[in-house]
């Protein structure tokens, strides 16, 4: 039984004597907050505000991606969370817990702008859009903070051997939140109303709360000596100069900004598209971030074995790719087939393609960038990957809005008259950016013979969230 724990579960002999077993589950609470959040900022709310409220898919792809499109911040964050100056000798608690204050206030605030939305006011059509659009600003922006902090907490008090596992762990419950969550939001909004919606999202805020503050309870030691004011500290432009400057930097983040997108724009349609082509219910619909989030869970077993082996991960992104491919082929057959099967089979490849993508452009750029430059490394991962995403998102939504236009005024004609033709065109574009990622994959592939960087080889532990 040991030897199957260390095969399949990387984070089983993460715990050491200062950091047990319940410490470190306990610590890996506030990556279930993450995922639960996720799941009811891009699933749940982006169809309800869509389908059920009539609101554009522009403005909900808007909603969702400013946040998103603040995330290179997290490489800042990261930069000086690691040099802040305190008195107390905290470096993660103060940004832990002001991203989970962010977090809170965003969903707490996220019922009232709602009724702006839903009931009739002496106001501006305006004001609820964009109380919604502060509500996500403001819980999206606690996500970056809170993870960002919590990641850098976890790897400060891992040892350096159990630190690969105790990132690890934090990965898998990353998914296992927006797994549990997905499940969760889609049975207790199986007897959909507003009510019960709102009484959804005040829960999630309360529960952020509790989970977070657990989480970081009395977990982070004191050092004044690095909190120190008068400490000398580099620059964030002269770290940032010295790692873009690295050979094939440039190439590795312009290969992952293409492929993110390609995987990305139909992050806030694949739910829509289930109820406007399909007539999938709220529930029916929740449930596909599951079958995404198994995908992705799929792919980091797959990785298990293939990492070990020395397989080049630029390769494994680019199996993921293909996967990535063939999924949005299945999606977009799934209308003219009426088959919900086959969309499902699709949801679930794009989980298992984008899992390998990402896991394999993650653990390039950590293995040349080296130890010296890992945390910001994993900053412009980050950054460049959730850019991208928000990028994408709003993209995805308002090409889909354009097309649609087009095609209810008849101007593509009587065949595309469809619901499916908006979000078709999205599917299409995220098929042709995933081949020029494949392409650009190409460039970065390690010839045989080629020696790697000097760094060691990192396996499935390695990979931050």
């Amino acid at each position: 039984m040991g030897g199957l724990s260390h095969r399949w579960l990387p984070f089983a002999d993460a715990a050491t004597v200062d950091l047990t077993l319940p410490r470190l589950w306990r610590l890996s609470l506030f990556q279930l907050s993450t995922g639960m959040a996720i799941v009811l900022l891009t699933g749940t709310l982006n169809r309800v505000m869509v389908v059920e409220l009539g609101q554009g898919t522009s403005l909900v792809s808007l909603m969702l991606a400013i946040p998103l499109l603040l995330a290179p911040a997290r490489a800042l964050i990261g930069y000086r969370s690691d040099h802040h100056r305190s008195y107390l000798g905290w470096r993660r608690i103060p940004y832990l817990w002001s991203g989970t204050l962010m977090q809170f206030g965003g969903l707490a605030f996220m019922p009232f702008a709602l009724i702006l939305m839903i009931e009739p006011h002496s106001g501006p059509p305006i004001i609820g859009p964009i109380a919604a659009m502060g509500s996500f600003l403001l819980t999206g922006l606690g996500m970056h903070v809170s993870q960002t902090a919590g990641l850098a907490l976890a790897t400060d008090l891992a040892t350096e051997e159990t630190r690969p596992r105790v990132v690890a762990l934090l990965y898998l419950m990353l998914l296992v939140g927006m797994i549990s969550s997905a499940v969760i939001f889609a049975a207790l909004l199986d007897d959909f109303s507003y009510v019960r919606l709102i009484q959804v999202i005040q829960s999630a805020a309360v529960i952020t709360l509790i989970l977070n503050v657990a989480a970081m309870w009395k977990q982070e030691v004191r050092y004044p000596e690095l909190t120190d004011h008068e400490r000398e500290r580099p620059t964030f432009g002269s770290a940032w100069g010295e790692f873009i400057n690295l050979p094939k930097a440039r190439r590795l983040l312009w290969a992952l900004g293409l492929g993110t997108m390609g995987f990305t724009m139909q992050d806030i349609l694949l739910e829509p598209y289930g109820a406007h082509v399909l007539g999938l219910s709220v529930s029916e619909t929740t449930l596909l971030t599951a079958l995404f989030a198994g995908g992705m869970v799929l792919a980091l077993l797959m990785t298990s074995r293939t990492l070990k082996k020395g397989v080049d991960p630029i390769r494994l992104a680019s199996v993921g790719v293909l996967i990535g491919i063939v999924a949005f082929v299945a999606v977009i057959l799934s209308a003219p087939l009426h088959s919900t099967g086959l969309f499902q089979i699709g949801a679930t490849l794009i989980g298992v393609g984008n899992g390998l993508f990402a896991v394999g452009m993650l653990t390039a750029a950590m293995v040349f960038g080296g130890a010296k430059m890992a945390g910001l490394t994993l900053g412009a991962w980050g950054a460049v990957q959730a850019a991208a995403t928000g990028l994408a998102m709003f993209s995805g939504g308002a090409i889909r809005d354009v097309v649609t236009g087009w095609a209810d005024a008849g101007l593509l004609g009587v065949a595309m008259q469809t619901p499916a033709s908006g979000y078709g065109a999205v599917y299409h574009i995220e098929i042709v950016l995933l081949f020029v990622a494949l392409a650009a994959l190409g460039r970065l592939v390690r010839r045989p013979g080629e020696v790697g960087e000097d760094s060691k080889r990192l396996e499935l532990a390695d990979f931050p969230s």
